[in-house]
């Protein structure tokens, strides 16, 4: 598999079996949604409680801090997910939320398998695969996901400080662009950006049905706003560290890997009493 499948070619890799699907969703209302349709076998994973750890204090890495790494290992041997499983992974928010965060954090314990599913619910209602609202037992379960560290780079505030704006450097925010530019904030406690931050929102990774772009057209894309920077050199974030995900998947998909997550994003930023920017950059 690659790292972005298509709602159609489901049941072809269904079909070859040792495949878990997961059905990842955020917010209070996650496990309503749901129980409210599903993909038929997928198991449910929640962005709130299984792929954060929250904090009271969102100053302290955000409002999605990664949880430690030896927890997401024990809930990958809960799903029956092995370093050989193949794991196919959507959202309702097709793909850009915790598919994205879900797909990152496997790449990031050293997991091949794991593709995101382009369009996500959306796409596979159109495609008539079968939606239920059973709630499917877990699976046999494993021991816990032989894991020690995360192994894709994470940028801590310091690091990002030092970038954005450096020459040789590129920070990269994903929000929608009335958020960049301090227009207004539905979420986080300050407007604005990070200064010397570009931003390139994640929604311009789809077209216009809410796919993900051909890997030929995200390179082009990318590699005319970001030119010859090192993608060692980049740093990407959103709000909390999700959203910001989706574009890291876009960038590998560009085969631009190797850019840095910034998992405590604007929420931690904006909490610090750091500068803020507005207007475009």
């Amino acid at each position: 598999m690659t790292n972005i499948i298509e709602a159609n070619e489901i049941a072809d890799v269904l079909a070859t079996g040792d495949t878990v699907v997961i059905d990842a969703r955020g917010g209070a209302d996650a496990l309503d949604r749901f129980n409210a349709g599903h993909l038929e076998g997928a198991l449910f994973v929640d962005l709130e409680t299984d792929l954060s750890e929250k904090s009271v204090n969102a100053a302290e890495g955000g409002r999605h801090p990664l949880p430690e790494v030896s927890k997401f290992g024990a809930l990958l041997g809960r799903l029956g997910i092995g370093p050989s499983t193949r794991i196919i992974v959507y959202d309702d928010k097709r793909g850009a939320m915790a598919a994205a965060r879900f797909w990152w954090m496997m790449k990031a314990v050293g997991h091949r398998e794991v593709a995101v599913v382009s369009g996500g619910l959306e796409a596979i209602v159109q495609v008539g695969l079968p939606i239920t609202t059973d709630f499917l037992e877990l699976l046999t379960e494993l021991e816990d996901y032989p894991v020690t560290e995360w192994q894709l780079p994470i940028a801590e505030m310091e690091q990002v400080a030092n970038a954005a704006g450096n020459q040789g450097w590129i920070v990269i925010d994903v929000r929608e662009n009335y958020r960049y530019q301090g227009i207004s904030e539905p979420i986080d406690l300050v407007a604005g950006h990070i200064p010397g931050a570009v931003n390139i929102p994640y929604l311009d990774n789809l077209d216009g049905e809410g796919r993900f772009l051909p890997a030929k057209e995200l390179r082009d894309k990318y590699a005319g706003i970001l030119g010859e920077t090192d993608p060692q050199n980049i740093i990407v974030h959103c709000g909390s560290g999700v959203t910001a995900c989706h574009t890291l998947l876009a960038l590998e998909e560009a085969g631009m890997s190797g850019a840095g997550l910034y998992v405590g994003s604007w929420s931690e930023w904006s909490r610090n009493g750091l500068p803020v920017a507005v207007g475009e950059a």
